[in-house]
Order: structure tokens, then C-alpha cells, then sequence
């Protein structure tokens, strides 16, 4: 079956949002099911298959399974290397989740998580000024900044994989940084205006990026462009968990396994489709 606007970007985005809570509950799973002994072996090794995804995006030349490889692969290093490095540090330092009402609203390695924010800022020094990416929004500023003249377009063609690959874990790294920042007391507070701008700003950005994003035909196009969509929409629902609107079921992934199955189950037959839909579309264009 080959599938059509606007179901190609509708299932694209429904992809990849289903990775943001999956990837949650996979993180606490291992953390309560592994305990501190092992979890960090089990840590390593995620990252490490992680990686193994990546270096099969970049082998593959179908712009698809590349894609999808890519963000997996993301996906995986992010929980593996990144978060459980930050809660390792956090741990053996002794620095205590910030609690509200005898709960944990922040967990000790998000609380360290801004002060990698010079590194962050660093990448994006090499992105505004260093390489014509690809992506719009840099290449919009380059434009305003009237830089753009200056950089010379890379000589070398872009890897799918790689793309996909840190274009999930930028755009994860820095809004998980900007929430962060505003929940902090010292800048702004979880119910100051600035957070309810970041929430309702998101909301309505993301339905903008989602208006572009079912117009799109190209399956592997769709998924790369529902990344930002859905990052910036998921600070959205960030917020409203933080503000206890809903019960974030992947906070707690033991104690709602059929709504975690159910997404687990929901993911990979949107997966499938899209793979065989593009495995139809390839005879298609073989005939």
C-alpha cells in the first residue's frame, strides 16, 4: 500500500513522538530493574548499540531505514551515554532531586544537566558559522546574519544517518536545557509567565511545523522534519506534566505496562507500514 498526503507526515509524526515517552520508561525501567550495581554497565552498552544503529544508517543507501536508523540510534545513545552519565555524576557527587511536597519534581541529573551548557553553545557556534546544515532555522539566521555568503557549502554529501542522527540529540539536549533553566527558581520558576510562554509558544509552533509537515510526500523527508515538531511540542507536554494536568504514565512505566505496550505495539506497526509502504513505492519506480 502506498501511502499519501497527509498520512505520510501524520504517521511520521506519530513516529516519532511515540519515541518520547518509550524512550522515558526504557531509562527507568533499566534504572529499577538493573539497580545502580549494573545499570551502568547496561548504560554502556545501550549507547554502544546505539552507535551500531548509527553505523548502519551510514551504510545503507535507502534515505528511510537510514533515517530511522539514525534516530534509533539517537534514541539509544541519548538514554544510554548522556543521561545515565549525568545521573551517574550526579550520584557519586551526592546532589539530591529537587522535591515539592515530599515528591521528586526534578531528578538529580537533570539539575546538573545545565552545566553543559557551554558545550551546547559551543555546537551551535559551529553550526551558525561553520556549515551550511540544512537545517532552516540556521540557515534562516545565516541569512539575516548575512553570513551565509561566507560559509562555503560542504563538498562532501550529507549522510542521512548522521543528520537524522544529531539533529535528535541537538534539538533533545537544548530544549531539555531551556526547560530546565526556566523551572529554575534563580531564573524563572515552573508557573512563571516565561514558562507558560515557552509552553503555549511551543504548542503553537509545533501546530505550524505539523500544518508543514502533512504537505510533505517523501516518507524519510516527513520523519526528519517530525523530529523538531515534535521536540518543540513535547515541551508543551513537559510543562503540562509538570504542572500535573495529566498522570505521565512513562514516569511511572511499572505501574501502566499495558499503556506502555500499547505504545510499544502502536510504534512498531506504524514503522512496518511505513517500511513496506516505501518498499512499495521502490517497485513502483523499479517498473
Amino acid at each position: 500500500m502506498k501511502m499519501k498526503k497527509p498520512f505520510i507526515g501524520t504517521t511520521a509524526f506519530f513516529i516519532v513522538l511515540l519515541t518520547m515517552p518509550l524512550g522515558h520508561a526504557a531509562v527507568i525501567l533499566i534504572e529499577k530493574g538493573l539497580g545502580l550495581e549494573n545499570v551502568y554497565y547496561a548504560a554502556v552498552l545501550l549507547g554502544c548499540l546505539g552507535t551500531g544503529l548509527l553505523l548502519a544508517g551510514m551504510n545503507t543507501t535507502n534515505a528511510l531505514i537510514a533515517t530511522l536508523l539514525g534516530m534509533f540510534g539517537a534514541l539509544f545513545v541519548w538514554g544510554g551515554w548522556i543521561e545515565f552519565a549525568f545521573s551517574y555524576y550526579a550520584n557519586r557527587t551526592g546532589v539530591q532531586p529537587l522535591m515539592q511536597n515530599g515528591e521528586i519534581i526534578t531528578k538529580a541529573e537533570y539539575l546538573i544537566m545545565p552545566s553543559s551548557l557551554g558545550f551546547f553553545a559551543v555546537i551551535m557556534l559551529y553550526y551558525l558559522f561553520g556549515v551550511r546544515s540544512g537545517c532552516r532555522f540556521f540557515l534562516w539566521l545565516q541569512r539575516t546574519l548575512k553570513i551565509d555568503k561566507m560559509i562555503e557549502l560542504a563538498k562532501s554529501s550529507r549522510n542521512t544517518a548522521m543528520v537524522t542522527f544529531m539533529e535528535f540529540i541537538v534539538l533533545l539536549w537544548g530544549f531539555y536545557m531551556m526547560l530546565l533553566l526556566a523551572y529554575d527558581q534563580n531564573f524563572a520558576g515552573d508557573r512563571h509567565p516565561v514558562t507558560y510562554f515557552i509552553a503555549f509558544g511551543s504548542a503553537l509552533w509545533s501546530f505550524i511545523l505539523f500544518v508543514k509537515l502533512i504537505k510533505i510526500s517523501q516518507l524519510a523527508y516527513a520523519i526528519r522534519y517530525a523530529i523538531p515538531t515534535v521536540i518543540i511540542f513535547w515541551n508543551f507536554v513537559e510543562i503540562l506534566g509538570r504542572w500535573n494536568v495529566f498522570t505521565e504514565v512513562w514516569i511511572e512505566p511499572s505501574n501502566y505496562l499495558l499503556e506502555i505496550v500499547l505504545m510499544v505495539i502502536v510504534l512498531l506497526v506504524l514503522t512496518v507500514t511505513v517500511l513496506f509502504s516505501e518498499k512499495n513505492v521502490q517497485q513502483e519506480a523499479s517498473q
